[in-house]
């Protein structure tokens, strides 16, 4: 059985690799004509080819981690229906090679394969993601969210504050920064308007160039506002880098355990959070998309190939791939729209190929 192994996870592990290379090579060209485009545009600031080129380079592992289950798909599929061609698959069945024992090795290859996306999409592709972003808004502008920039809301003790966040620089540090103060029954207290903010140490932002302007409690005997100014001012919150990062750049480039405590975030402040509890829940289950894709593409190893046939099958295989990763995106704009439950939306294109798949298995390999 080791070496029956041996050979399938070899076989599947090559495929795999060709098909990633080749999608990679194709996001990868159409990624860096978009950038050239931009060095053109943006060549009095000082965006040259060389940054292009390593913008596109870290754009590499997100492209990685959507590509991993499609190239998984394919490759496997290439592979059995290439060892059914040549009857090599018939031999293995002959020499003990069962469809349980069969299904088992795939299994397990898929989740080495999960543990790969996992990885991909938790560790390596924030860092590579927020770099490229920054590398780019270096030159190219800050990064802001429409024409008001991002808003957050922060709940104390002594009340509540909502964060208006203007852009956010290439190194970290936020900027056209206003504070709105409210009180526990809603009322404005104050108003701060800072220049530029980093998150420090200790849960806080320390603020640069500050103007605070407060307004009269209610009940007070001398209704008067008061200006105040600062060129520091160290300001507590809970807001951290990585909420801030939330609001600006992509929340599915966020790592899983920070778009939890987001989440969190927002419904400890009554905030919608149906968006980011999609994109939760789809780092959670795609991964696990790797497994079903091994189990659809094991039914090709039982069937009878004419010469010349398997390019009808492999198509197929691209077809299906694609598919799955139109639905994956499709279902959470829906399911945002719709108000679904946000793991439904996240899990129901797994769950259609899992059925496809296990319907496939059992009538193909198991019935016949």
């Amino acid at each position: 059985m080791k070496t029956i192994r041996r050979l399938l996870y070899g076989e599947v592990l090559l495929a795999v690799a060709y098909v990633t290379l080749g999608f990679l090579s194709l996001f990868l060209f159409f990624d860096l004509v978009e950038e050239i485009q931009a060095v053109g545009r943006h060549a009095a600031t000082g965006y040259k080819l060389a940054h292009a080129l390593l913008y596109v380079a870290l754009l590499i592992p997100s492209h990685l981690y959507e590509l991993t289950p499609i190239a998984v798909l394919i490759g496997t599929i290439f592979v059995m229906a290439r060892l059914a061609q040549s009857s090599e698959f018939t031999i293995l069945r002959t020499s003990g090679l069962g469809p349980w024992r069969a299904l088992r090795a795939l299994l397990i290859l898929g989740l080495g394969f999960v543990m790969v996306t996992f990885a991909l999409g938790d560790y390596l592709t924030p860092v590579a993601d927020r770099a490229a972003q920054l590398l780019k808004a270096r030159y190219t502008g800050r990064i802001t969210v429409g024409q008001t920039g991002a808003w957050l809301k922060e709940k104390q003790d002594a009340g509540q504050y909502a964060v208006n966040v203007g852009q956010l620089a290439s190194d970290g540090v936020m900027h056209d920064i206003r504070i709105f103060e409210f009180d526990n029954r809603g009322y404005l207290q104050s108003i701060m308007q800072a220049q530029s903010a980093s998150v420090s140490d200790h849960s806080a932002w320390q603020l640069l160039q500050v103007k605070r302007t407060e307004f009269p409690v209610e009940g007070a005997t001398i209704a008067r506002i008061d200006h105040l100014q600062w060129d520091t001012l160290r300001w507590p919150n809970q807001l951290s880098a990585e909420m801030v990062s939330a609001a600006l750049l992509k929340p599915d480039r966020m790592r899983t355990l920070d778009l939890f405590q987001y989440i969190q975030h927002l419904h400890s402040n009554a905030q919608d959070a149906q968006r980011y509890e999609i994109e939760f829940w789809r780092k959670v289950f795609y991964p696990l998309s790797c497994l079903v894709m091994v189990v659809l593409a094991l039914p090709f190893a039982y069937l009878h190939f004419r010469a010349g046939s398997i390019t009808t099958y492999v198509f197929g295989g691209v077809l299906a791939g694609i598919s799955f990763f139109l639905l994956n995106n499709v279902f959470g704009y829906i399911g945002t729209l719709q108000n679904w439950q946000p793991w439904l939306a996240a899990a129901f294109p797994g769950l259609i190929y899992s059925v496809l798949s296990l319907s496939a298995f059992g009538w193909l390999v198991l019935r016949r």
